[in-house]
């Protein structure tokens, strides 16, 4: 395939270092792990996610320089996870609240028995080989993301399932007979592992030529350069960021606190927008009493702030 020019990293300008990780891999002392690797993180400083269960790691993590790179080499240090791969990216202030380590099920829920991507699993495909693939009218390229994900970005030509949890996305491949008309399917999301399994899915369900992007949207925009580009809009992560753009920088988007959906600049101005209460988004399916609610829990956040606090609701 033909190559991309790597674009340049992202150079080192903001004050938090954010990292996105993870692996699956058999683990089923993962009970056991939890209070060290808690114990860690909140003594460097770290704050973030992170869910572990017998499948596996994942989550988000961001602190200083130093301190990601100890909490993540305490990971590696794990034989199960010593060829964990995490990308970075950089916020101008912390964007997580505090620190969780959680034990799960799975560390993505896609509801499904006997899927496992340390068995079966479809093919990576590079950021840099990526538009190739897609552009192949031989190809029907599936966005694996939430609705909320999806309706501020997504690849040219993308088919949106428009789930609302990845539970629905097994669910919605056996209702789409039609993704069987090409004979190659080719698979994204935010970071790389709805696509592990969700590839690994689609092998269980007979496809054969199923492809995934390595490293996910955020790896695609760390490494193509926006003027090679087939990205369009921007990437929602999990975090006070909201968004990113082209070479991961933060994008402009806010969080309706009242039902967690990425809203733009020009959403504030709408009627129905009032911050930490509602949005054009949810105002239809929000009661007053739940907006009374609401402003509440508002009130609280701003009286936190004036006395120099942070607020767990904002």
């Amino acid at each position: 395939m033909t190559q991309i020019d790597q674009a340049p990293r992202h150079e080192e300008g903001d004050a938090f270092l954010v990292a996105a990780l993870y692996h699956f891999a058999r683990f089923p002392r993962f009970e056991s792990f939890r209070e060290p690797l808690e114990s860690l993180c909140k003594t460097e400083g770290v704050k973030g996610t992170l869910l572990i269960a017998h499948e596996g790691i994942n989550g988000t993590i961001a602190g200083t320089d130093a301190a990601i790179a100890k909490v993540l080499a305490f990971i590696r240090s794990q034989p199960e996870f010593e060829s964990l791969e995490h990308k970075e990216s950089r916020a101008s202030k912390m964007p997580f609240l505090r620190m969780k380590v959680r034990l799960k099920k799975e560390i993505v829920t896609m509801g499904v028995e006997n899927i496992d991507p340390n068995e079966i699993v479809g093919t990576y495909v590079d950021p840099k080989e990526w538009n190739e693939l897609i552009s192949d009218p031989e190809t029907i390229v599936i966005d694996t993301r939430n609705d909320y994900e999806t309706a501020i970005g997504n690849f040219r030509g993308a088919v949106d399932p428009n789930t609302k949890t990845f539970r629905e996305f097994p669910d919605w491949v056996k209702n789409n007979p039609g993704l069987h008309n090409k004979p190659k399917i080719a698979m994204y999301c935010t970071g790389g592992i709805r696509c592990e399994k969700a590839t690994a899915f689609m092998k269980q369900q007979g496809f054969d030529e199923v492809y995934h992007l390595k490293g996910g949207i955020l790896k695609y925009l760390e490494e193509v350069p926006e003027e090679q580009s087939l990205w369009d809009g921007a990437c929602f992560v999990f975090d006070e960021r909201v968004s990113v753009t082209h070479g991961l920088k933060e994008g402009n988007h806010k969080l309706c606190h009242a039902c967690r959906n990425p809203i733009t600049v020009e959403e504030l101005t709408h009627p129905h927008y009032e911050e930490g209460v509602s949005c054009s988004h949810c105002y239809e399916s929000r009661t007053e009493a739940d907006r009374d609610r609401y402003r509440q829990r508002q009130l609280q956040i701003a009286l936190a702030k004036k006395r120099g606090e942070k607020h767990i609701g904002g």
